[in-house]
């Protein structure tokens, strides 16, 4: 065989590796007794996914007016990110205004006990996962930046690892938007609910070093002022925690490129090796 003919071998076969080494992206129908009905998840899988082997999970939460399809259609590139670090990514549904709650106003509305319970008992029946918190980690944006850090903070014990990528932290600014009163009640009948299920005044729940955490907002994002208090208030607590600002508005410009960064954080997280 001549080196050129030797070359044209060699690159036919790494092209060939290129296609089939890849994610595999499962449409997954899950189901949710708290609920009676069956709800789809996108389920990325690694491409060294094996019978022989077990991965970490990350949960990706979509947010107001989504679906569980937003995060493989708009930021394709989470694929290769399950291929690079190894680990099954999982992207739920959350309804279109959800919040990610067990709502008190809309009994049919379970989603806090989907995603924390549900979900994840169905995830590792039927995958290859490593069942522990430690290998467990939860981030969404927008309202599903609120949901991740409100579930988390919550389930400490299935969670290990949270995030939030430009998140709605403080429901209180914004009582007539969102379809929140949908879940919670008017802020006007009910402002207790705003006040409890808002994660700026969920901190309490954390102690130091318990959930690793990480957060960022966009300098452009009207809810940069909400991300940037909470921060503030971790300080105060002295809670360990990333917080990150970029330039950026309320965009998918915007978090196509925070989940880049988000990755490393949790990577290093299932790692174990985060600072102490």
């Amino acid at each position: 065989m001549n080196i050129r003919k030797f070359i044209a071998l060699v690159l036919f076969c790494v092209c060939v590796y290129s296609k089939t080494n890849a994610a595999i992206v499962d449409t997954a129908l899950t189901h949710s007794a708290a609920m009676h009905k069956d709800i789809k998840a996108v389920v990325v899988k690694p491409a060294d996914y094996t019978a022989g082997k077990r991965f970490p999970v990350l949960y990706l939460l979509h947010g107001f007016s989504g679906s569980y399809s937003d995060w493989i259609k708009k930021v394709p590139a989470i694929a290769d990110m399950a291929d690079t670090y190894h680990v099954i990514i999982v992207c739920p549904d959350g309804n279109f205004a959800s919040w990610y709650f067990d709502s008190v106003e809309n009994r049919d509305f379970k989603y806090e006990t989907y995603i924390a319970s549900e979900l994840v008992s169905w995830i590792d029946t039927h995958y290859n996962t490593i069942n522990n918190r430690s290998k467990r980690a939860i981030t969404g944006l927008s309202m599903g930046g609120h949901g991740a850090l409100f579930i988390a903070f919550k389930h400490q014990n299935v969670f290990g690892a949270a995030g939030s990528m430009s998140g709605l932290v403080d429901l209180r600014p914004f009582p007539d938007s969102f379809g929140i009163e949908q879940v919670l009640g008017k802020y006007s009948e009910h402002p207790e609910r705003w006040e409890q299920n808002s994660i700026v005044n969920m901190i309490y729940l954390l102690k130091s070093n318990a959930l690793a955490l990480t957060f960022d907002c966009g300098y452009d994002d009207f809810l940069f002022h909400e991300n940037e208090s909470l921060h503030q208030k971790l300080l105060e607590r002295n809670i360990a925690h990333d917080f990150t600002v970029r330039p950026g508005a309320h965009s998918w410009t915007y978090w196509g490129n925070s989940i880049t960064y988000q990755m490393l954080f949790f990577n290093r997280f299932f790692n174990n090796i985060l600072p102490k």
